[in-house]
């Protein structure tokens, strides 16, 4: 794929983790790679040769956090390779056992859709579950805004942690009995990201 990638691009960013790997690759690839040794997570992008396009074919156990790293940067388009069922999730409806605080989280950051299904077979090794080509565009700015990002985001963790709780009992649990706030008589699970950003908004006073 990093060669592939160099013969359209003016300049290619790899990161490999591999330094054996990276050992081979100094002699295959163009001058136009920049291979860099060294764990994605750890990599501070902003402190890279701007970038605008992400391709990887990601490790399954880094999905998230990675996910989330990536939309911390400037980029205009990302493909990335994810187990099949992380990217139902990316993409999920409210009240569907794939939504979550991930569908939430992303969706406020960014639209994404999955552009193909990967047999495991087509890898080797194999893998156990088969695999989805995703494709990530940022929003030029939030899909609906908040008054506190952070508090919107450790509130729909908080919430789909007891997913299957009505709202109002986890809201309970953490701030007190609050009556005075909207959808405390559904779940999480039914609620779309703007309205869980607006219960986020009415109860921030409160936190």
């Amino acid at each position: 794929i990093t060669c592939l990638l160099a013969k359209y691009a003016k300049q290619v960013i790899a990161i490999e983790i591999d330094k054996r790997l990276v050992e081979q690759l100094h002699s295959i690839v163009p001058t136009n790679v920049t291979l860099i040794c060294q764990d994605a997570l750890s990599v501070d992008f902003h402190s890279l040769p701007r970038f605008t396009k992400i391709v990887s074919n990601l490790p399954f156990e880094i999905s998230s956090p990675i996910m989330f790293k990536f939309l911390q940067s400037d980029f205009s388009v990302a493909v990335l390779i994810f187990q099949k069922d992380f990217a139902e999730r990316l993409v999920a409806n409210p009240k569907t056992k794939e939504y979550s605080r991930l569908t939430v989280g992303v969706s406020y950051k960014a639209c994404c859709r999955i552009l193909e299904t990967v047999p495991r077979d087509c890898f080797s090794p194999k893998p156990r579950v088969d695999s989805s080509i995703v494709e990530i565009i940022p929003h030029k700015k939030p899909r609906f805004t908040v008054d506190d990002e952070q508090f919107f985001f450790e509130l729909t963790k908080q919430l789909f942690n007891h997913r299957r709780k009505k709202i109002r009992y986890t809201i309970r649990s953490l701030y007190g009995n609050i009556e005075q706030l909207p959808y405390l008589e559904k779940r999480v699970e039914e609620l779309t990201p703007e309205q869980i950003g607006e219960l986020s908004d009415q109860l921030l006073p409160y936190a």
